[in-house]
């Protein structure tokens, strides 16, 4: 079935039934004969047929570093929520923090993939991703990271650290931080400046040898905690870049009989439901992971109805939660 045998069967010319499908004008007695036509015979539209008519295919890509992140899982929701109800699909592409894969699918939606608009849930932002966002020819929101000159969405990063650890130096003056790559400027640098912001505020000074680098998973939490332990056994505070982090930390602690928080308070970052039910409960930082997605879509949904144009970043705000693993 295609658009010649619906505009035969209807009675009505092929240029009709193409205006009709465009929304275009069509008098009400054919539009109610074509829409006879088409509930009869189920007929559907080819998308790449409406691609090639109107040269947009109503369909975004989204590039994620992880697909089983809590954090952006809860922006993801946020994103398809909204290009949903505008009336767009979503081409999800998960990198496994590949940073290298992330500039390839950038270079595949510019040179293959039919796409209107791109986010990119961004963790690292080198002059391969500059040069791929220049070349995809689409309207592009970063999300996660604050780039110059490119519309985004970014975290609080580091305000929100140093407010949390405000709280894990209660009763507390031997912190240690344990972060990720600052190649990640937001969850990397930004985190591990607000840690150092927050003691400095407190009269705290930290030895370069209290601070570690691990990889976003409980294991490497554990390991990097148990490092700490071995070099600094009287240390009595772990400020952590991540909530999966904090819970490797707290297991460590746990096995080398540490007690949290009495002997040493524990902190994260994303308020992710574990942090809700581990033993203790985790203080941690809640960054608005959903509405930052919802507020991406809506920018992308503005720039590719050509409403908006000129480059805008906007900072989300954060709330301290504070549970049982700070005093």
């Amino acid at each position: 079935m295609d658009i010649n045998q619906i505009a035969q069967m209807a009675g009505v010319s092929r240029a009709t039934v193409s205006r009709y499908l465009n929304d275009g004008y069509v008098s009400q007695e054919k539009r109610d004969a074509i829409r006879r036509v088409i509930e009869q015979t189920g007929y559907v539209p080819s998308r790449q047929a409406k691609t090639l008519r109107t040269g947009k295919s109503d369909v975004v890509g989204v590039v994620i570093p992880k697909i089983n992140s809590a954090s952006v899982s809860r922006m993801v929701a946020g994103i398809t929520g909204v290009l949903n109800q505008a009336g767009y699909q979503v081409l999800l592409a998960n990198t496994d923090n590949d940073a290298a894969r992330e500039v390839e699918f950038l270079r595949l939606f510019a040179e293959k993939s039919r796409v209107d608009g791109v986010i990119l849930v961004a963790t690292v932002v080198t002059p391969e991703h500059e040069a791929a966002f220049s070349a995809l020819g689409v309207p592009l929101v970063v999300l996660d990271q604050n780039v110059a000159g490119r519309t985004c969405v970014y975290q609080d990063d580091f305000d929100a650290v140093r407010d949390v650890t405000a709280l894990a130096l209660r009763g507390s003056s031997r912190p240690a931080y344990i972060g990720v790559l600052e190649e990640d400027v937001s969850a990397g640098r930004m985190r591990r400046e607000g840690f150092l912001a927050g003691c400095a505020a407190a009269g705290v000074t930290v030895a370069d040898d209290m601070t570690r680098v691990a990889e976003f998973t409980v294991d490497s939490g554990y390991e990097q905690a148990e490092s700490l332990l071995d070099a600094h056994p009287d240390l009595d505070a772990i400020v952590c870049a991540t909530d999966s982090i904090a819970y490797g930390a707290l297991t460590c602690l746990r096995e080398y009989g540490r007690r949290v928080p009495e002997d040493v308070a524990v902190t994260g970052v994303g308020d992710a439901e574990l942090s809700q039910i581990v033993t203790p409960t985790l203080t941690t930082v809640h960054h608005h992971y959903k509405t930052s997605g919802v507020e991406a879509a809506r920018m992308l949904v503005g720039m590719m109805a050509g409403d908006d144009s000129v480059p805008r970043e906007l900072k989300m705000g954060y709330d301290v939660v504070a549970r049982n693993s700070t005093r």
